[in-house]
This record gives C-alpha cells, sequence and structure tokens, in this order.
C-alpha cells in the first residue's frame, strides 16, 4: 500500500501535469477544455478545493513554473475581476494592473513572492470592462511536506467602497453646517455645571439652530444659562445631561417640559473633551404624537369619527399589523411620507417595506411584542415607493393578536447625527495638530534659548558644553517624539528580521522589572508553536526588533501606569490562527504570534477605549505622558500586518494584545565585519552626495570633508547620474536622500547598482512613504536628523562591508 506521503508526491506530480496541460492549452497548442477540465487541477489537492467552495475571491499561482503563472481562480475570483477561467489560466496576474496602479504596492507584492514568506497590502486592479476596483490583497506561500514551495495563495477583499467613504468626508463637513440651519430637527450644544457634591445644577446654551426657537418658543438663548430662561425646568433634564457629559454614554429619552407645556424626544450625546463637559442634543416636537398615540389605543377599538380624524389627518405613520407579520391598517400619511398606497400596503408583509440590513433588528424586538412588551422607540429604514429609502422612529403597543404602531419620519435627523461624526473626526485631527505644536514648541524653546545663550562673548567653556549638550539632547527628544508620529501614521521605514519572540521577550525581562518596580509582580508566559508531529517550534515573527521592542514596552509602561505601582502584570506569547473583529474590521484567519499583556489595574472607561490609539490622547494629567506610546504600538502592528487589540473592564484590569504574522524559518545572519569607531578618518574615499536641501547638503559635504573624504555633492538624481557617469569608477561609495523631486533616492540607489553592483550605496531619510511600503531593498539606511559620528559610522561600515564580501 502506498504511504501517505507517497500518495501525495504522486498527486502533486498528477497536479503539476494538469497545471502545464493547462499552461500550453492558453498558450493555444491543445483544445480548449470543458468546465470539468478546467477544475481537474482543484481536484488533485486539498488547497484548490477550499479554494473552489469558498465565496472570497482567491487565486494559486505556481512560482516552479515561468513566469509564476495562475494555475486556479475560483469563481468568486472570476466575478470580481470579469474574467474567466479560460482567459485567467497561464497568465500572470499583472495583466489586472493599469495606469493606476501603484508601483509601491506592485514591489511589496514581488518582495514578498521573492523572499517566500506572507504579505497583506492595497493594490488597485482593473476589471475586464475598465473600471478599478481596490483590492485588499493576502499573499501566502504553501509548502508541500518536504518543505518545498509548492504555490503561492492570494485571498482578495474588494475594500473600493470604504475607499470612497474617505472620499466623501470633505463634501460631508460642508453639509454639516448647511443642514445645521436648516434641518426641521431642533438641536443644541449645551455645557453643564456641576455643583460641589458632582450633580448637575445648570446649563449654558453654547450653540442653537433655528429650529430651537420654533420648537421651544425660547429666542436669543446662545450664552445664557438654562435657569436664567426657564427658571423651574425638571430636575430630570439636568440630570440626564449630567450623566452623559460625565460618561460619554448617549441617550435617548422622552420628557416633558412643564413650563413651555410641551413634550420632547430628545437624544444626547458627548462632544468635544470629557472636562468640556458638552452635549450635543437633538429633539423633536412630539406633543401631538404624544396625544395621537394616546388617541390612537384609546380610540382603536371603536372607529370613532374623533379617532378617524386623528388618524387621516396626522403626519405620523399609523399602523394595525397582527403578529403574522401581515398589515391590517395604515393611515394616509404612508401615502404622503413614502409613496405607498393603502392597496400595496393592507395585507402585505412588513419585511417587503424594510431595508433588508434593518431586517435583524426588526424581528428581535417583533419577539418583545409577541411578550407583551412596550416598543419605545426604534430607528429602521424603510423603502419608499419611487426606490429610496427614509429613516423611520417607531413606537408599538401590542393588544390581542396585533399591535398599534406610530412611526416618525427622522431622516433629517439621522443627518445631523452623522455630520456630528464627522466634525468629531475633525476634532480628532485637530487635537493631534495641537499636541505636535505644543510638543514641538517646548523643544524649539530649549534650542533658542541655548542658542541664543552661546551668542553671549565671554562665555565660560563649562556653560558653552552645557548648552551644547542642551541643544543635541532636545534635538534627540524631537526625533523620538517624530519617530513615535511616523509609527502611528505608519511611515517609518521598518528594518524587519525573523526573530524569536519568545527570546525577544525574554531580553527585555530585565528592563521590563526595572520599569515596573519591586511592588508589582511580573510573569512571562511563552507557549511554543507545534507542527503536526508535536515538535516544539519557535514562534518566530519577521518584523522590526528594535520597534517591537519599543511597542512592548510602551504597553508595559501603560500596564504600569494603571496598576498605581502595585499589582501582577503577566506577558504572554502564544501562536494562534486568527485576529477576532476589531474597530469595524472582520476577523483575520491566518498564522500569528499573539503577545498580550494584562494587568490588574483600575480599567479603561468604555468611552475611552476606542480612543486610546489616538496620538496625545491620554487620560493621565498633564506632564504625566505624551499620549503617543499606545499610537507608536498601533502604527508598528499595521505597518507589520498585524493588529492591537485591547479590552477592558473597570475596576478588573486591561489586556493588550500585539498580534503579529508568525514567519516560517528564521534566515541565519550574515557574519559582520567589524563596526567602525565614531568618527572614523575617511582616508580619502570619494562620495558621490545626493541631496537636494541646500542647507543639509552644504552639512553633509562639510562634515565629509572635515572627516577625510574627497566629495562631489550633486542636488538631484540626474545630476549624480550624470556624475557618475563622466568617470565610474572614481566613486567608491554613494551617499542619496531618499526623498527628492523627480527620481528618488530608491530608484537612483537601484540603477547605480544596476550599472556597478559592487558599489556601496547608503539611503537618508527622516520621512518617506517610499521606504515605509516598499522597505530599504537591502540598502544601508541612516535616519534623519543623524550626526557626524553616526554619518561617519555608516558610511565607513557600508565601505568595509563591501570590501569584507568581495574577499
Amino acid at each position: 500500500m502506498e504511504t501517505e506521503t507517497e500518495e501525495l508526491r504522486r498527486r502533486l506530480r498528477e497536479a503539476e501535469a494538469e497545471i502545464d496541460r493547462l499552461r500550453r492549452r492558453n498558450e493555444g497548442h491543445v483544445h480548449a477544455p470543458s468546465g470539468n477540465e478546467r477544475t481537474s487541477a482543484a481536484g488533485t489537492d486539498l488547497l484548490f478545493t477550499a479554494a473552489e467552495k469558498t465565496r472570497m475571491p482567491q487565486i494559486v499561482t505556481d512560482p516552479n513554473l515561468p513566469d509564476n503563472p495562475i494555475v486556479f481562480a475560483n469563481r468568486a475570483f472570476q466575478e470580481l475581476c470579469g474574467y474567466g477561467a479560460d482567459e485567467l489560466i497561464g497568465r500572470n496576474c499583472r495583466f489586472l494592473q493599469g495606469r493606476g496602479t501603484d508601483p509601491a504596492d506592485v514591489a511589496k507584492v514581488r518582495d514578498a513572492i521573492t523572499a517566500r514568506r506572507d504579505v497583506v497590502v492595497e493594490i488597485l486592479n482593473y476589471h475586464r470592462d475598465g473600471t478599478p476596483f481596490r483590492n485588499e490583497l493576502y499573499v501566502s506561500p504553501v509548502f508541500d511536506p518536504d518543505g518545498r514551495l509548492r504555490y503561492f495563495f492570494a485571498s482578495q477583499l474588494d475594500v473600493t467602497r470604504f475607499r470612497t467613504e474617505e472620499d466623501r468626508l470633505a463634501e460631508s463637513e460642508t453639509r454639516y453646517r448647511t443642514l445645521f440651519e436648516a434641518v426641521d430637527a431642533g438641536f443644541c450644544i449645551v455645557e453643564v455645571r456641576f455643583d460641589e457634591v458632582g450633580r448637575a445644577a445648570d446649563y449654558r446654551f453654547v450653540e442653537v439652530n433655528p429650529a430651537f426657537e420654533r420648537h421651544t418658543g425660547l429666542r436669543d438663548v446662545a450664552g445664557s444659562w438654562v435657569s436664567e430662561v426657564v427658571p423651574d425646568l425638571e430636575q430630570s433634564w439636568l440630570d440626564a445631561y449630567g450623566e452623559v457629559a460625565i460618561t460619554g454614554q448617549a441617550t435617548r429619552f422622552e420628557s416633558g417640559a412643564v413650563s413651555i407645556g410641551r413634550w420632547f424626544d430628545v437624544h444626547a450625546l458627548r462632544v468635544g473633551e470629557p472636562a468640556r463637559r458638552r452635549v450635543a442634543v437633538l429633539f423633536n416636537d412630539i406633543t401631538e404624537r404624544r396625544e395621537a398615540e394616546r388617541t390612537l389605543e384609546t380610540t382603536a377599538r371603536d372607529r370613532a369619527d374623533e379617532r378617524d380624524m386623528v388618524w387621516r389627518t396626522s403626519r405620523d405613520l399609523f399602523l394595525v399589523c397582527g403578529f403574522d407579520g401581515r398589515y391590517r391598517a395604515v393611515n394616509p400619511a404612508w401615502t404622503e411620507t413614502l409613496g405607498w398606497s393603502e392597496d400595496d400596503l393592507v395585507g402585505a408583509h412588513f419585511n417587503e417595506f424594510i431595508y433588508p440590513d434593518d431586517r435583524s433588528a426588526v424581528e428581535g424586538v417583533f419577539g418583545d411584542l409577541l411578550n407583551g412588551v412596550v416598543l419605545d422607540g426604534l430607528d429602521v429604514r424603510m423603502r419608499t415607493s419611487d426606490g429610496g429609502f427614509r429613516w423611520l422612529s417607531w413606537y408599538a403597543i401590542p393588544r390581542g393578536d396585533h399591535f398599534y404602531a406610530a412611526g416618525r419620519d427622522v431622516t433629517e435627523r439621522k443627518a445631523l447625527e452623522e455630520q456630528l461624526r464627522q466634525s468629531q473626526k475633525l476634532e480628532a485631527v485637530g487635537q493631534l495638530t495641537g499636541g505636535v505644536a505644543h510638543d514641538f514648541n517646548n523643544l524649539l524653546t530649549v534650542i533658542k534659548s541655548s542658542t541664543d545663550l552661546l551668542k553671549r562673548p565671554n562665555l565660560a567653556e563649562e556653560r558653552r558644553t552645557r548648552y551644547v549638550d542642551a541643544i543635541s539632547d532636545t534635538v534627540d527628544r524631537a526625533a523620538k517624539l517624530t519617530g513615535q508620529l511616523l509609527a502611528f501614521a505608519r511611515r517609518q521605514a521598518l528594518q524587519p528580521e525573523v526573530f524569536d519572540v519568545g527570546r525577544g521577550v525574554a531580553s527585555v525581562s530585565d528592563m521590563v522589572r526595572t520599569l515596573t518596580g519591586s511592588r508589582i509582580q511580573v510573569e512571562t508566559r511563552v507557549e511554543p508553536f507545534r507542527d503536526g508531529r508535536g515538535r516544539e517550534i519557535p514562534c518566530l515573527v519577521d518584523a522590526d526588533p528594535s520597534q517591537f521592542d519599543t511597542a512592548l514596552v510602551n504597553m508595559v509602561v501603560n500596564a504600569r501606569d494603571a496598576m498605581d505601582g502595585e499589582g501582577h502584570l503577566t506577558i504572554r506569547v502564544a501562536p494562534v490562527n486568527a485576529i477576532p473583529a476589531v474597530r469595524a474590521h472582520p476577523a483575520q484567519r491566518g498564522d500569528f504570534v499573539a503577545v498580550s499583556v494584562s494587568d490588574t489595574g483600575s480599567g479603561i472607561a468604555p468611552g475611552d477605549l476606542e480612543r486610546i490609539f489616538e496620538p496625545f490622547f491620554t487620560t493621565k494629567g498633564v506632564g504625566q505622558g505624551t499620549g503617543l506610546g499606545l499610537s507608536q504600538v498601533f502604527g508598528f502592528a499595521k505597518q507589520s500586518g498585524g493588529e492591537v487589540v485591547a479590552e477592558s473592564r473597570l475596576g478588573e484590569g486591561t489586556t493588550f494584545t500585539l498580534y503579529l504574522p508568525r514567519a516560517a524559518a528564521a534566515a541565519l545572519p550574515e557574519a559582520e565585519a567589524q563596526e567602525p569607531a565614531d568618527l572614523a578618518e575617511g582616508h580619502g574615499t570619494c562620495v558621490l552626495l545626493v541631496e537636494d536641501n541646500h542647507e543639509v547638503g552644504a552639512f553633509a559635504a562639510q562634515a565629509l570633508e572635515e572627516l577625510g573624504y574627497s566629495t562631489v555633492w550633486a542636488t538631484d538624481a540626474e545630476k549624480a547620474l550624470n556624475e557618475f557617469e563622466r568617470i565610474p569608477y572614481r566613486f567608491e561609495v554613494v551617499f542619496s536622500d531618499v526623498v527628492m523631486p523627480g527620481m528618488n533616492g530608491v530608484d537612483l540607489a537601484r540603477e547605480l547598482r544596476r550599472r556597478r553592483p559592487d558599489l556601496p550605496l547608503v539611503l537618508a531619510s527622516g520621512y518617506s512613504d517610499v521606504l515605509a511600503a516598499q522597505g530599504t531593498h537591502g540598502f544601508e539606511l541612516l535616519r534623519k536628523p543623524y550626526s557626524v559620528a553616526d554619518l561617519s559610522r555608516i558610511l565607513r561600515r557600508a565601505v568595509e562591508r563591501r570590501a569584507w564580501q568581495a574577499r
């Protein structure tokens, strides 16, 4: 009998023969196969079978064939791109790209395939009819039991609609002000004042719209306190707004204002920073509806003339519906609001008129009505006769085998709520820019003061040294601040390598205990990955180890502060096969390593949990934190193809979990030449310096000359290539900026390496979306701002390493 391994090898050989036949058929050498023949390759491998059954678009390519052709595409992928299997099999998937496809995205996929590792990237592809669509592309290598690369397995997720939402943001902000002025619902923003015992005592009107005056009869109240314009306002209003201002939990309630004799349907939510105690209030005058509801219930039994008048004249939608879900009676407002006639509705099922995405919510409350529970407000979208929809807020009372319901059109209110959410996004941007300005102004103050003091005549050498050291230290802090911001923006140039996460955690364990102090007990647990034979394999990841250490320390410091210096902290490393759904992203299956930091601290309030990764957001006191630590963790996780998740309960503690893609195997480190000393002598080495900024270029040229280098300075890539062509072998090393007009530094380095493979190349950058998207491609990288010692060390190292490798 065949062993399991022999059978697998036989099946793989059959698959290779079938794929070769399909490739040759695509080139026109064999007849076009039937539908069964096209999928026969799928039957030879469980990978193909699973991909065929899934609804997610997926393809399989074979890197063992020339040009890595597509050998399988499931039906979902064919529907996504518009091409049939006959047109896809045997071709490289680059034909799906077009002029709008970003070369950086293509390079990232190509590099991952060359390195035989997983990659996640957004890329612009084109449908057969020419329309573009944006893909979130997941590519993973597949190895056979002997460790040989067999296929590349790619899943696609169409994220076009998410990107178009971002384009609508600017337009929606303009519409907000228009809606604020024109919406029929009353709207105001109030600022709550609390008494000495913490109870809401009064509130001030910050802003009101024109409809506010129409609904309340109160005029010119902006800037006034409610106690001045409504002296006998019920305490329940103050308590409700105070609760929203303190907890951040939105609320909705109906209440009557006795002093003005009206009933209101009120929605209240906190806006802005919690310390400002501001609440946005959206309300409608429901006095008539409340009266109509009472009339509806009391008169629906006898169908009297009074009930009939309310039924016919009300602008609210009235309904009598059986518990079988079919309409029994509707009032004329249905036709006015939604366009449906009584004949269209009576006898029809309610599901026919509810927006599909809202049906599950309606079915959920339908069960409550069956059990006699009164429905007190449910917002759903109802279809109109012309194919659109409108938002209606429903109230219902069960009676016998049916229920009475009243619905009010709240479409404009919903639109205003959406505009409020968009304005909060802008407030977050303002918080970010304000935080950056604040921190950099502090740093610039130190630098400016030190330079002014250095200009004083007859300055003692001891003081001169102190001021120079202050400038140097401040520049280092500014560089660290910039690095944290770039980490959050996912624009830092990472230097990934394969390393064991368990060892990485152990290597910083002494630092962790130093950070936490003696009163916090630290526990570390590392759970190794086990292969199919039960053998332990280290949890390996392909990421930047320095940034990983920084992320771990940031999570530990956050946990320490939450425990107020005393408690239990657990660091756990474990392999997992999925990232849970978080922040509107679906769950993501795959091989990941989870690094979690759990504390027994005070926990995080639900209202703050969604904001903790925002730059400069902090719940600590002034001067106790920059608010950038967790944003660095977030940016590092995202840029590394992973995720970070926070779970917390007030009073019970918090767990932060960092997910990173698991690497298949570790690369062996290369032997290195001895690290050169600071300010190493240049020995006349000729450097091609490429820098478009005049001040930085002049500084670098002067520094190189003082270090003993011979320098030729070019201000852009084109001039650098011209200098190189004049005397190609006079240059012994190239030092180039990355971000330049025209050809960037990465492309210049590639071109120079093509012309002269043995030439040492060093890149410099403080920020580069090119490096963030594509990596350094093996070139040495010097991060700005850099010192003369940094410049000397990296140039000497590049020259010596190239000489060492040539031996």
